[in-house]
């Protein structure tokens, strides 16, 4: 195999797919890129077996050909080369010549025959606009749970319908709920699936890269889901299990609706946060006539408290809350205000966008006794 391109180009695509590889694996081919060249064209392919990411790239080919070479080094390297040419000549041991100005270097290789194959994408079934599904990924991928063991919670719960779009996500202690409206050609009653949390943020990479004005097909299959954009495809696999009924969890009354500065509240929990205790990161809400106070003494490194003035002229409480989780939703969104509504010292606190059109977009956090 020999061919040359574009440096700039060759980073571009081996950053898409950085997410996919796994750092630790008992199969070395999976730390590895596959490469193939053809017809002037470079494609690589990422994959861990659940996740899988295929793109290409314009390449002069003098001699077509496929190897696999280690993913991160290979990045780690030519992002550090001069913008120019670089030529990639592979030997029948698949070790890699990569020569560019005057820099030389071998790089080792793996044959591609155990590299495994993606599944192939069927018909499209909709396009999804690519800077609606970046947007609807990003408020919700932080109520994902980390925890395997709660399998069916480690991913979101997305649902196409013929007149919008739904993301949910939750851990058991928040909730994000996100629902869009935007009709969808080829869609008729509601398409549910279950996407592993590591799929949501490479849907989301590969939407962002695609721009606001760009659409993604989107597939699906028994097993897997597709997107793609252009000649990029994403293939993840479904997770598979019931989602939790999230309806029963949405508050049916809002309570005491605070209006609150989105900048001045994400600067006032920074603050106090940072003398919340280490595990819990629990801080205490004192609402009092026109006045909320936030405050944290949990730490052996001190206290600390602030005062945001609201309108407010109903009775006295306290409620505790994860400071970690306000400041998830407060980073997500961009509005200058901020709708927070408060139902007393055991009720969930719910984060909303003022007038919101687009988005009917909820953030449900429970409480946390302090």
């Amino acid at each position: 195999m020999e061919l040359t391109v574009r440096k700039a180009d060759l980073v571009k695509e081996l950053s898409l797919g950085q997410g996919v590889v796994e750092k630790k694996t008992t199969i070395p081919v999976l730390s590895n890129v596959l490469l193939q060249a053809q017809d002037n064209t470079l494609v690589l392919t990422l994959t861990d077996l659940e996740l899988g990411i295929r793109s290409s790239c314009q390449a002069t080919v003098s001699k077509a050909g496929s190897t696999t070479l280690p993913a991160r080094k290979l990045l780690d390297y030519v992002r550090l080369l001069p913008d120019a040419e670089l030529s990639i000549k592979v030997s029948e041991k698949h070790s890699a010549a990569l020569v560019c100005g005057r820099s030389r270097t071998r790089v080792a290789g793996m044959s591609p025959e155990n590299f495994p194959d993606l599944p192939v994408m069927p018909a499209a079934v909709t396009k999804i606009p690519a800077a609606l599904m970046a947007d609807v990924v990003a408020k919700t991928i932080s109520s994902v749970a980390n925890e395997e063991s709660r399998y069916t919670l480690t991913g979101g719960l997305m649902l196409l319908r013929e007149d919008g779009l739904v993301m949910v996500a939750t851990d058991g202690h928040r909730l994000s709920y996100i629902e869009a409206s935007q009709a969808f050609e080829g869609i008729s009653g509601q398409l549910k699936s279950l996407v592993p949390k590591k799929g949501m943020a490479e849907v989301m990479k590969l939407a962002s890269e695609a721009g606001d004005s760009l659409m993604l097909d989107f597939a699906t299959d028994e097993n897997h889901l597709y997107f793609r954009c252009g000649e990029r495809v994403l293939v993840s696999r479904k997770l598979t299990g019931q989602f939790p009924d999230y309806e029963r969890v949405l508050p049916k009354e809002r309570g005491d609706v605070l209006v609150l500065g989105r900048e001045e509240s994400l600067a006032a929990v920074r603050r106090v946060s940072q003398f919340a205790d280490d595990r819990s990161h629990a801080i205490r809400l004192e609402l009092d006539s026109g006045n909320l106070k936030l405050v944290s003494s949990g730490s052996e490194a001190g206290e600390s408290e602030e005062s945001i003035p609201v309108e407010y002229d109903g009775e006295k409480f306290k409620v505790g809350f994860n400071a970690q989780y306000l400041l998830d939703f407060l980073g997500a969104v961009e509005s200058e205000t901020v709708e927070f509504g408060l139902r007393g010292e055991n009720g969930a606190g719910e984060l909303r966008l003022p007038g919101a059109d687009r988005y009917d977009y909820r953030y449900i956090v429970m409480p946390m006794r302090i």
